[in-house]
């Protein structure tokens, strides 16, 4: 009769690392490269064509140092949120920077924050179609 043996196996002696997720380059360019995209945005739409002032290279800085920041901030805590409020949150700094740039063209405070929730909830639909088909 044969017997089942059991074939010894190293053992690790260290633990493993945990996976640690925003801590990649991309994670830090990402936002960066879209802060600078939208602050050259904000300036363009404000300059309209005339001579270059401080108050639009500040606005530009500012508002693209802002997005960024918040941008980051999102990346860093996103996988600590459930799918429904992380796509929400994705949904907010989207609406709420088209709903800025809007603005920022002279149109009414009730036009911007129409064009931002229209973006929003849109960009909301889309992020939790791809997290909810793409996570387990």
């Amino acid at each position: 009769m044969a017997t089942h043996a059991t074939m010894p196996t190293r053992r690790r002696t260290r633990a493993r690392a945990p996976a640690r997720h925003g801590h990649t380059a991309l994670a830090w360019a990402m936002p960066l490269v879209l802060g600078v995209i939208l602050g050259f945005w904000a300036f363009f739409i404000e300059r309209d064509g005339g001579a270059t002032t401080g108050g639009q290279i500040w606005l530009g800085v500012v508002s693209g140092a802002a997005f960024a920041v918040l941008c980051h901030a999102l990346v860093r805590v996103r996988w600590a949120l459930p799918r429904e409020l992380r796509a929400a949150a994705f949904g907010a700094l989207t609406g709420g920077a088209v709903g800025f740039l809007y603005s920022l063209n002279g149109n009414s405070v009730l036009a911007s924050s129409a064009i931002g929730l229209g973006v929003a909830a849109g960009m909301f639909c889309v992020m939790f179609y791809l997290y909810y088909t793409r996570e387990d």
